[in-house]
């Protein structure tokens, strides 16, 4: 599982960015993004798909955290 960073670009989008992988891309879907949680499956730009542990609340960006590829 690698440690993934997510923050807010200009654009006000999501960045999704794999350090080990040099793979910085944008998040097309979120599967939850409120204030009641966050997280799941993310659904990149390219078509790649990965699964953060929802937090509870919507997190202070920019966030490291693990995800799991699927």
């Amino acid at each position: 599982m690698p440690n993934v960073m997510i923050r807010r670009d200009p654009s006000g989008k999501l960045s999704f960015y794999v350090a080990k992988k040099d793979l910085e891309e944008t998040i097309a879907r979120l599967e939850f993004d409120g204030p009641d949680g966050w997280g799941g499956e993310v659904e990149l730009m390219d078509g790649s798909r990965y699964y953060l542990e929802p937090l509870s609340t919507m997190p202070n960006l920019p966030i490291t955290l693990r995800a799991r590829r699927l």
